[in-house]
Order: structure tokens, then C-alpha cells, then sequence
């Protein structure tokens, strides 16, 4: 299982992206969310959808949940 985080942060097309807890791209302390421990990005998004209605995996750490 992996730790996964939402940034709090709003991307430029209204996203909050979900980042596991190695991802180089990992927003600092202050602007993210801990989401929990999950198996899968795709469970961790279900997590950030309750949180932000608009997140997103992100395109480096979270590839197969990135949607255009």
C-alpha cells in the first residue's frame, strides 16, 4: 500500500491532482491532503473526489488514473 495526497491547490484547468507520497511533484506540507493508504491511484481518487469533486491522478506518480 502507498500514501497518497490531494493537493489543496487548484491546477490551471480546476483540477486537484492525487500524488503518491514519493512523487517528486508532491505539493509541500501546507498544501496538501492526506487522503489515506490504498493499493491503487483509483482508490485514492474515489478518497480526493469526496474532498474536491474535480481530482485527478497525477500525470507522473498516478499515470493510469491521469485523464486528459
Amino acid at each position: 500500500m502507498r500514501k497518497y495526497y490531494v493537493n489543496k491547490q487548484t491546477q490551471s484547468n480546476g483540477d486537484h491532482e492525487v500524488h503518491d507520497e514519493d512523487c517528486y511533484r508532491l505539493p509541500t506540507a501546507e498544501n496538501r491532503l492526506y487522503l489515506g493508504e490504498f493499493y491503487t491511484c483509483h482508490s485514492a481518487v474515489v478518497e480526493a473526489k469526496k474532498h474536491y469533486f474535480k481530482s485527478n491522478g497525477c500525470y507522473y506518480c498516478s499515470k493510469s488514473c491521469h485523464t486528459s
